[in-house]
């Protein structure tokens, strides 16, 4: 009777195991945070114009977040910062926090002629973060609302490679677009 009781006692200890094991891989969630940055595809970027007028630029708007990135995380929430201002304007980095429990945050930011607002939610999918984030403003041609959304997903390839999938929808009858930014941990 001694052996049963082992060999169920083993077979026991190894379900309580796996199943902790299992509990544990499904319940953790990636963690983005660091200092990231990205090299930029040189198919993507566009030579600057030899005349007067507008600077060359990226030819793709990668993740829409800069090519150097901050990334904090805690349990309830993901904020991500990174310059977008020259040293010369004296402005501060820009700084958008997204709840991670999937309800609706706001972010506002002083750009061009005032204050742009921006919605956003959060959907964690296995391994993956989606942003969804909504931006509303004024046709050009009637002055009345448009609105964009811009999804981004984040997913990390190894500890130091995080990838942000980013896809717009097209606007002002311009065309939806993809893009896959690599970022490398500093």
């Amino acid at each position: 009777m001694l052996p049963i009781v082992k060999r169920t006692r083993v077979i026991l200890l190894a379900s309580l195991v796996g199943c902790a094991g299992i509990l544990a891989h499904a319940q953790s969630k990636p963690d983005f945070a660091g200092r990231w940055t990205s090299d930029p595809d040189p198919a993507a970027v566009v030579p600057a114009p030899t005349g007067p007028g507008r600077g060359g630029g990226r030819g793709d708007m990668g993740s829409g977040w800069g090519s150097t990135i901050t990334i904090t995380q805690d349990a309830s929430k993901l904020t991500v910062e990174y310059a977008f201002f020259g040293r010369g304007d004296m402005q501060p980095p820009l700084k958008f926090v997204y709840a991670l429990d999937g309800s609706q945050t706001k972010n506002s930011i002083m750009m061009g002629r005032g204050i742009q607002e921006e919605t956003s939610k959060t959907e964690w999918g296995s391994d993956r973060l989606a942003i969804t984030t909504v931006h509303t403003f004024p046709n050009p041609e009637n002055g009345q609302p448009v609105t964009s959304e811009v999804k981004r997903v984040l997913s990390l390839e190894s500890p130091t490679l995080l990838v942000v999938e980013t896809t717009r929808t097209g606007v002002l009858g311009g065309a939806a677009s993809t893009t896959r930014t690599v970022y490398r941990k500093m």
